[in-house]
């Protein structure tokens, strides 16, 4: 058997295109669930929202100080139990396996860049002037109002470079998903590699694969700080 074979590496690398879009669904779903539930976290714990405020924090340091593969597993296996036990108690129809893998892949990785997003959100609203506030105060504004047309597209400047390196991280989490039975890209990776035992060609496709999928993510967000700054750069006249 040879050591590597670029043959084989290339006539195999189309598989793994074909579960990108699992791939990148699976980014982009806990992206946004991550953000909407990230700002709610960040906004209960700088407002020091009682009871949320205090539980928001166990939150964050749990899923900051747990693997992300364990918090896959333990969604896995006990949002059955979990579901089972509603439906004894309370009559719930909830059928646990009926509960795609995909959706345990999607809310496990939400609820972990959740975590991560509303401590980038925290740290630049509150990198704002706070004379920013009052100045909406003084104009009548609400604090909704101050935050949504003042506050936050400001703070969204400094808190892009971190979001892009959240989504990144995020497309690279996306390979622990075949743990739990999703077909994404490593899972397409180990499958393939079962031909003839090829599995450096195919995890060495699976790397060159991500890396683009990273880099042209990186160029993304590179241009649009650059748009969102730009009115930072320009000239006092």
């Amino acid at each position: 058997m040879d050591t590597f074979s670029l043959a084989f590496a290339l006539k195999q690398f189309p598989q793994l295109l074909k579960a990108l879009p699992v791939t990148l669904l699976i980014t982009v779903v806990s992206m946004a669930v991550g953000l909407a539930l990230g700002t709610a976290i960040a906004l209960c714990r700088m407002y020091r929202v009682p009871v949320l405020g205090q539980l928001a924090h166990v939150y964050v340091s749990f899923i900051r100080g747990t693997p992300l593969l364990v918090q896959i597993y333990v969604l896995f296996y006990g949002t059955p139990v979990l579901l089972d036990w509603l439906e004894s108690q309370w009559g719930w129809p909830l059928p646990a396996d009926g509960v795609p893998p995909l959706l345990y892949a999607c809310f496990a990785l939400s609820i972990n860049t959740a975590a991560y997003q509303s401590e980038i959100i925290r740290s630049a609203l509150g990198a704002v002037d706070s004379g920013q506030m009052e100045a909406a105060y003084s104009v009548g504004m609400s604090t909704r109002q101050a935050l949504l047309r003042i506050v936050i597209p400001q703070a969204l400047v400094s808190a892009l470079p971190n979001f892009g390196n959240t989504f990144i991280g995020l497309v690279k989490g996306t390979s622990l998903a075949f743990s739990v039975k999703v077909v994404e890209i490593m899972a397409v990776a180990k499958i393939e590699a079962g031909d003839g035992y090829r599995y450096l060609e195919m995890y060495l496709n699976a790397s060159i694969l991500y890396w683009i999928i990273c880099f042209g993510f990186e160029r993304a967000f590179s241009v649009m700080e650059k748009r969102l700054s730009r009115h930072e750069r320009a000239p006092v006249h």
